[in-house]
């Protein structure tokens, strides 16, 4: 047992000072036992190999003439993406074009309750808590899902350009039905804003009755600068 505990430690001493400046975590290294990965990590941190950022979480930096390096964009990319955090807010208006605005340190949604403010910043703004399906999609559905979330409202755009920009990437492959197949871990206006969207984009019916079943027929709901989709009324918007 003795033995497995040296060469646990040995081979993750090797792949962390052979590779580059980097983050890592526990679950880089999954296919190691747990605890033997936890006590490795530890002592690279006391040994100055690495650099604790928060529980499991660790920096491999590197010596320059400036002193030790900090973590690149790419690095810091890569990390939120392994965080399962998406841009929310006026990140998310931002990347689907509705603004030039951009929240200065970043906005994020992620499913987590937390996330350390050593990966995003102090000054990052952060929503927690969505839904685990967000964990798998990609960065634009969860921008559309974020958006619809504001009613549109972080638009810059006219009502009119807003929407035609909006059931322009509706338009692109199967966007539609995937976001459907998550919707019903979404609030209602969101549901009730996809359906809009799907009648005027003449989905199947089969879909939009997978929305309306959802909704309850009493319910109003506010479409924001999304009002002007055709079909708004049908699908209960004030």
């Amino acid at each position: 047992m003795k033995r497995s505990r040296v060469n646990t430690a040995e081979l993750i001493r090797r792949q962390v000072e052979e590779g580059p400046e980097a983050y890592w975590r526990h679950s880089d290294f999954s296919h190691l036992p747990p605890t033997a990965v936890s006590k490795a990590l530890s002592r690279l941190a006391a040994d100055g190999v690495l650099e604790r950022v928060s529980k499991g979480l660790y920096y491999r930096p590197c010596q320059t003439r400036f002193g030790r390096s900090r973590p690149s964009q790419s690095d810091i990319q890569k990390l939120l993406t392994k965080q399962n955090l998406h841009p929310a807010g006026v990140s998310a208006a931002n990347l689907l074009g509705f603004t030039t605005q951009n929240a200065i340190s970043g906005e994020f949604a992620t499913s987590a309750n937390s996330v350390p403010r050593t990966i995003i910043g102090s000054r990052a703004r952060l929503h927690t808590r969505r839904p685990q399906t967000w964990n798998y999609l990609e960065a634009t559905d969860a921008a559309i899902l974020d958006f619809l979330r504001s009613r549109g409202n972080l638009s810059e755009l006219s009502p009119a350009e807003t929407k035609q920009r909006l059931l322009e990437y509706f338009r692109e492959g199967e966007r539609f039905e995937r976001l459907v197949a998550v919707a019903s871990s979404e609030p209602p206006r969101v549901q009730a804003m996809l359906g809009a969207i799907g009648q005027e984009l003449r989905k199947s019916p089969q879909e939009l009755e997978k929305l309306r079943n959802n909704l309850n027929p009493l319910s109003r709901f506010v479409f924001g600068k999304l009002s002007n989709l055709r079909y708004a009324k049908e699908w209960q918007a004030e």
